[in-house]
């Protein structure tokens, strides 16, 4: 009888478990995850704005206060440059992601310096480099090391009236997610 129940819970365990693999693996296999849905917003290195309703790819800025733009990118070559200026709006948020949809960093405006986006995603690898030549320009840049090299960043900024409107549009549309040149 012990046998029989063993295997009866080893065989349920199993089962669980596999759902629990089949349907957390549904998204990456059929193309829906997050990362594939950034990429067909557009050409990587540019934010892409999301509006109130779902585009073509099922993306949208859900939350009727906040406007969001997506851009994502490959650091193989050189690092990514997150810069937007903070003035004008009352909050923003950026969040950079993995090609797995893992949160690798994330900050807003009060834990900036002085209020502004100044960000540079690089791979371990790039960091050293980075570090042994430090650069002038990047003595108030934050720097993160991204475990990969392709991923994407979600910029988020308050809106809470339509007054705010513009300014947020407009942050949005000035900030840079760009290829890292060396300033």
């Amino acid at each position: 009888m012990n046998k029989l129940l063993y295997a009866v819970v080893t065989g349920l365990f199993g089962a669980i478990l596999l759902h629990i693999i089949i349907i957390l693996g549904v998204p990456h296999f059929t193309g829906r995850d997050a990362y594939t849905r950034v990429t067909s917003e557009g050409v990587p290195f540019v934010f892409h704005a999301l509006s109130s309703t779902p585009d073509t790819v099922g993306l949208s800025s859900v939350d009727p206060y906040l406007r969001v733009a997506v851009c994502h990118f490959d650091i193989e070559r050189q690092p990514l440059s997150l810069v937007a200026l903070g003035a004008g709006v009352d909050f923003w948020s950026v969040a950079i992601y993995d090609r797995d949809a893992n949160e690798v960093f994330s900050m807003n405006d009060r834990t900036s310096v002085a209020g502004d986006l100044d960000v540079l995603v690089a791979t371990p690898v790039q960091v050293a480099q980075l570090r042994k030549t430090p650069i002038a320009a990047l003595a108030e840049t934050i720097l993160v090391e991204h475990p990969g090299t392709e991923g994407y960043v979600v910029l988020r900024v308050l809106a809470p009236q339509a007054s705010y409107e513009p300014e947020a549009r407009a942050f949005l549309a000035e900030a840079e997610c760009l290829p890292f040149t060396g300033r």
